[in-house]
């Protein structure tokens, strides 16, 4: 089988990336609790074309084949979101916003801040083909570590096959598993 072609997203690409990673995530467990159900498939695509925007504008954006898949890596020293921008992504979070806990970026550092393939595209590859290159990219800007978070097992065990190790691990009362991971470039080169 042939390795998908992943390319660098332009700015036009981004709403339709942004589709691609609703539908990825139309049913994860994190959105599905961070999101309220109140308009959430609208929510949850505004939210992610937002993400994207800034982080196109402040670190890569990649696109897989026709939109099949999608990954976000920011740097450590990315500024936060416009005003309006976050006055938006508050607005949208609704009585969620406090479930969500922003963690301190480690200098040097690099986060792999979303990563989705299209349903009807998972199960071929395409997700592994994503994080090659995320873990290219950064090693490519001297990061020392690529973070990521994940709030399915399945996604743990696919990151652990790239050379990512949990780094922590915790359970929220009333919502899902959150596993923080990391792959640090010393253990790559």
């Amino acid at each position: 089988m042939n390795k998908p072609d992943i390319r660098i997203a332009t700015t036009d690409d981004l709403i339709l990336a942004a589709d691609t990673l609703a539908a990825a995530f139309a049913d994860y467990p994190w959105t599905r609790w961070v999101i309220p159900e109140e308009s959430y498939t609208a929510r949850l695509q505004e939210l992610q074309h937002l993400y994207l925007q800034h982080a196109h504008r402040h670190g890569v954006v990649f696109l897989a084949d026709d939109y099949a898949g999608v990954a976000a890596l920011l740097p450590a020293d990315a500024p936060m979101p416009a005003d309006e921008t976050m006055a938006r992504i508050i607005d949208l979070y609704a009585d969620r916003i406090n479930r969500l806990s922003p963690g301190e970026p480690t200098p040097g550092s690099w986060t792999l801040e979303t990563l989705g393939v299209h349903p009807h595209k998972q199960g071929h590859g395409m997700g592994g083909r994503l994080i090659e290159r995320a873990v290219e990219e950064a090693g490519r800007r001297n990061a020392h570590v690529l973070a990521l978070e994940t709030s399915d097992l399945r996604n743990v065990r696919l990151y652990e096959r790239h050379g990512f190790r949990i780094s922590s691990h915790s359970a929220h009362s009333d919502g899902p598993e959150v596993w923080s991971m990391i792959n640090a470039f010393s253990d790559l080169r």
